[in-house]
């Protein structure tokens, strides 16, 4: 038996320092600007506030200022908002069930003072003077009585100045900020009740008044979503469910509002969206996604919303039994939208329908039919009476119909494909065309088969990437100039990318706030609707992706998608021969860029073995 007694220095386990754990807990909190903006906003509105200002500089790195006509702090409030776990929500653990406000853990505070310079200025109504209070790093550096209005003033700067590392992988301002628009939309619009004014770098970007949920969304996403909504509501003993549901003529690729609310408060459920998409099934293509802005009234024992930091998932008491009855209050709103077109006999054009008299019916005899009786089909020698009325002569004119479609079609093909070059090597190259789609001819060890469209398209995307690379592409001033709305995060990205547009062929004129028109396209366009690309070009940015690359792959694809040659174009043997050799050049002979096959080589050993 013996004893092992260790020094204080071989002690491992140890207490973490309280600015450390502070720095830690902002790790769940503060995780980008936009963090603090919710956290501080929300604050303002469990204050009870009317009207909220937020100051932005640099995308919130700089500073993030808000201000609010709430009830504001007591002096010895004002300093224990600071501490950790410090709340006016909880008393106990029961209280954790029956939640309405929107913050409640005590964390917000003390954590964003553990990564940045924090100020607050405020005052309670009934109070003589204000409080200043001012942290850094989580410890209390000042505490002073102020003139100040009623309410609370809060100021952060320099957000992660004490942690590089993060600070480090913050994105560009520009989306940064586009972080903070979609905070600030998710805010808003359970809140319509509530004025807000949103403002960076001394821009008004939002000057919210007080208003209805339907003003609220178009406020921030633009008028046209007004003609796009359609209202759902529906009151039940699980709670209410209302708010509006998009046509499916609104249903977008990318950057599709979507919005759920449980007691104005903002949250993502896949099992709810799911709901709404399998109520669109058969009115929209599979990569569209519809738009929706809904709101849950329930109780609040009936919900539990402390399974995350952000606070964005929630649990439901009763999932399944929501899930059929948001289904069919989708389905109900479709249903009465008419989205199908039907005769409005109110119009000046409407089609007339003369009414039904017995006077005006004529008589109509009935059909007669005629027969054999003794017509027998076992007896070869039987009377056959039947005789065919219609004429037989000039059948030759059908075969003429098809000889002059031909020709009509081939001068065309020729003048498209008359300045291509053709190599010797596949001049002797025998070369048949099947389907007039498919291009069939014989190489070493068996036979090619190249699906001539998507050949075709790969040799325009491959050349029309290069020519916009180069910069060797000329704008065409369009006839009637399309006018394009935009909302504050897409009008963001616009204009990140307006340059690289500009650069390949596109002209923008300023037509209003938020709202731009196209007046001249690249020369290969003239087909193409350029508002509807540009829409496709500002959802694809969402992603971060290289945009000037991207803008060019795009458009490239689209031009080459209009120029292709189409399958059922029937080739003569100089066309066929002409895209098999422009594709010997492509990078990609096999796929295009969208990862289709393009050929398929069938060997001998496959073509034996059909004949076994």
């Amino acid at each position: 038996m013996f004893t092992l007694f260790l020094t204080m220095s071989e002690n491992i386990i140890h207490i973490l320092p309280e600015v450390v754990s502070n720095q830690i807990a902002a790790g769940e909190v503060v995780q980008r600007p936009s963090s603090v903006v919710k956290e501080l906003v929300e604050n303002s509105i469990d204050a009870g506030a009317t009207k909220i200002d937020i100051y932005i500089k640099e995308a919130g790195r700089t500073s993030i200022r808000i201000i609010d006509n709430g009830k504001g702090m007591s002096a010895d409030d004002a300093v224990m908002a600071f501490q950790p776990h410090a709340t006016s929500k909880i008393a106990d653990v029961n209280d954790l069930f029956s939640l309405s406000t929107m913050g409640f853990r005590g964390e917000a505070l003390a954590s964003i003072s553990a990564v940045a310079f924090v100020e607050v200025r405020t005052k309670r109504e009934e109070d003589t003077l204000g409080t200043r209070v001012e942290y850094t790093a989580a410890d209390l550096v000042c505490q002073e009585c102020i003139q100040c209005p009623k309410g609370t003033d809060i100021t952060v700067r320099d957000i992660f100045y004490n942690v590089p590392a993060r600070r480090k992988f913050l994105k560009p301002n520009d989306t940064e900020f586009r972080h903070i628009v979609s905070v600030f939309e998710q805010i808003t619009l359970a809140h319509p009740q509530i004025s807000f004014t949103l403002v960076h770098n001394d821009k008004t970007v939002f000057n919210l008044p007080k208003e209805n949920r339907l003003q609220r969304i178009c406020s921030l996403f633009g008028t046209k979503w007004n003609q796009k909504l359609l209202p759902i509501s529906i009151e039940t003993t699980l709670g209410k469910i209302s708010g509006y549901i998009g046509t499916p003529e609104a249903a977008m690729k990318r950057n599709c509002p979507q919005f759920f609310f449980v007691n104005n408060r903002y949250i993502q459920h896949p099992y709810f969206h799911k709901a709404i998409s399998m109520s669109y099934d058969k009115l929209l293509m599979p990569d569209v996604k519809p738009a929706y802005f809904v709101f849950f009234e329930m109780e609040a024992d009936k919900i539990d919303v402390n399974i995350h930091p952000t606070k964005t998932d929630v649990k439901f008491e009763d999932e399944k039994s929501i899930f059929p009855i948001l289904s069919a209050t989708v389905k109900e709103a479709l249903g009465k939208s008419n989205s199908v077109p039907s005769i409005d006999f109110d119009q000046d054009d409407a089609p007339e329908i003369p009414a039904f008299t017995g006077k005006q019916m004529e008589y109509v005899a009935p059909p007669k039919v005629s027969y054999n009786p003794n017509y027998n089909p076992f007896n070869t020698h039987s009377e056959r009476t039947y005789t065919s009325n219609k004429p037989t002569q000039n059948w030759e004119s059908l075969y003429a119909v098809t000889k002059e479609v031909k020709q009509v079609n081939e001068p065309k093909m020729e003048s498209a494909w008359a300045n291509l070059e053709i190599v010797e090597d596949f001049s002797a190259v025998p070369m048949i065309q099947t389907e007039n789609k498919y291009i069939v001819f014989p190489v070493s060890g068996g036979i090619k088969v190249v699906d001539q469209y998507r050949a075709s398209l790969q040799i325009n995307y491959e050349q029309t990437l290069k020519e916009l690379e180069l910069l060797e592409v000329h704008s065409s001033p369009l006839l009637f100039p399309e006018a394009v709305e935009l909302d504050v995060k897409e009008d963001l990205i616009f204009n990140e990318i307006k340059e690289e547009l500009e650069e390949v062929g596109f002209t923008f004129t300023t037509f209003g706030k938020q709202t731009y028109q196209i007046t001249a396209v690249p020369n290969s366009m003239s087909n193409i609707s350029a508002e509807a690309l540009l829409e496709e070009f500002i959802s694809m940015c969402v992603d971060e992706k290289d945009v000037k690359t991207e803008i060019k792959k795009n458009l490239a694809i689209k031009i080459a998608e209009k120029n292709a040659t189409k399958g059922g174009v029937i080739l003569n043997e100089t066309q066929m021969r002409s895209i098999i050799e422009r594709l010997s050049k492509c990078e990609s002979q096999v796929y295009t860029t969208q990862g289709k096959k393009i050929s398929v080589i069938i060997n001998n050993n496959e073509i034996e073995n059909k004949f076994l």
